[in-house]
């Protein structure tokens, strides 16, 4: 009885070696990169191209608009020309632009891909 316990234990042994080596096998040439262009495995990196930025950054203009919305908020805010619901709303809209802007910047970036 321990003999074919034994023989039993290896052909199990020898299945599940032969099932991960065919798995194994087969995974690598069906898996398919989500970027193709990021797969670089043939191919010698050019280090001396110029790199640029996916999307453009936003520029001192933009900075200074926002800056000035959030100023101009907190001071309608304390002088009391706002109601508090007003200005937690419009804070509510900034926010939301500001949890939302890498969502749409990595979107777009996809889209250009």
């Amino acid at each position: 009885m321990a003999f074919e316990i034994r023989r039993l234990r290896a052909a199990l042994l020898i299945a599940a070696a032969a099932a991960l080596a065919s798995c194994a096998s087969s995974e690598t040439a069906s898996t398919a990169t989500v970027n193709a262009g990021a797969n670089r495995a043939d191919v010698y990196p050019d280090i001396t191209a110029i790199v640029s930025a996916e999307t453009q950054q936003m520029s001192d203009e933009e900075a200074a608009g926002y800056s000035a919305r959030l100023t101009a908020l907190s001071g309608s805010r304390r002088s009391g020309a706002i109601s508090e619901a007003e200005y937690r709303r419009k804070l509510a809209e900034l926010q939301a632009l500001r949890d939302g802007h890498g969502k749409a910047a990595l979107s777009q970036i996809e889209k250009t891909n």
